[in-house]
């Protein structure tokens, strides 16, 4: 099979190859999926950058979609020619989704709703199970008040769009360019605030008559911890998923007395009873079509080091997707 693969970290142009393998075998309770479209997400980026590769050889990608082709002992052959979207691909393992065939746990290869193209498949894994737990988790934003920070990027369109369809009463969003604001818009966002050129607090504080937002789904910790005290209503929470640097801190004090609380979570190790939840509540909105779908750019595998530069560089509004 045609396939890209690393074999130590370092910059797309320098490690990145394209070349054959192998076609991979499913092993008791896995399926062989036929790979349509592979997710390329910032953490592929970071992992072939500088984490050390867990194997000799590394197929990256853990997004993706694609159609069943066999499947191991254990797992029912009606499953084959089922269309399919595909999580973890990759995580704690060596072979990704950036290949024609990927074999993965069964439960890893989750039924794909025909209304669903398998482009917009590749974006599910990472970016919309990510933004859906961030909005269910410790409870409903059913009548409250949502701040998505990185609104147009790829967790926030999702987020966006989820903090709509569950009921919330105002979803505001930061945004970094007028571009940017005009797409967040488009999804459903009620207040977009550049936070390049305002201050994301006092509009905030405008908005919410002085009371801030009930929830923030956050995608740089790091970046945005300081707007916190203020930003968050009495009780409000912090769902964190993403952090620009090693370290977050936070004002103990304003903190504590507003009662806030602070939730941390990474999509690729949700328990089992989370990712079921999870899974099913997003399949749910894909069969009624309730999602639009933000793929910024294709890539074929060929190119796919400009997929990896296009992501590192942070200039693509949504999700880059590579075809195969």
């Amino acid at each position: 099979m045609k396939a890209a693969w690393y074999e130590r970290n370092g910059a797309a142009r320098e490690v990145l190859t394209v070349g054959e393998l192998d076609n991979p075998v499913p092993q008791e309770g896995e399926v062989c999926v036929q790979v349509k479209a592979s997710g390329v997400n910032p953490s592929d980026v970071k992992g072939r950058s500088s984490r050390p590769p867990m194997a000799a050889r590394i197929t990256p990608h853990s997004d993706g979609a694609g159609v069943i082709t066999s499947v191991g002992r254990g797992v029912p052959e009606s499953r084959i020619g089922e269309r399919v979207w595909l999580w973890n691909g990759q995580w704690k393992r060596a072979g990704g989704t950036a290949a024609e065939y990927i074999a993965l746990p069964a439960e890893q290869a989750v039924d794909l709703p025909d209304n669903t193209s398998f482009d917009e498949g590749a974006c599910l894994g990472i970016p919309a199970l990510t933004a859906l737990r961030a909005l269910t988790i410790d409870g409903t934003v059913l009548g409250k008040t949502v701040l998505v920070t990185g609104g147009a990027g790829a967790v926030g369109a999702y987020a966006i769009q989820f903090a709509r369809l569950l009921g919330a009463a105002r979803v505001v969003t930061t945004v970094s360019s007028d571009a940017k604001a005009q797409i967040a818009k488009g999804l459903g966002a009620d207040d977009v605030i550049n936070y390049r050129n305002e201050d994301v607090v006092a509009r905030v504080k405008a908005l919410t008559n002085g009371r801030g937002v009930d929830r923030i789904v956050e995608v740089d910790a790091a970046a945005n911890a300081a707007l916190y005290p203020a930003a968050l209503a009495r009780d409000g929470m912090g769902a964190i998923y993403g952090a620009g640097k090693p370290q977050v801190q936070f004002d103990f004090l304003p903190m504590i007395q507003s009662g806030a609380a602070i939730r941390f979570f990474i999509v690729y190790e949700l328990s089992p009873a989370a990712r079921a939840e999870t899974v099913s509540a997003l399949n749910g909105y894909l069969k009624t079509g309730a999602l639009n779908h933000n793929v910024a750019e294709h890539f074929s595998l060929e190119h796919i080091v400009e997929a990896h530069e296009a992501v590192e560089s942070g200039r693509l509004t949504g999700n880059a997707v590579v075809t195969l």
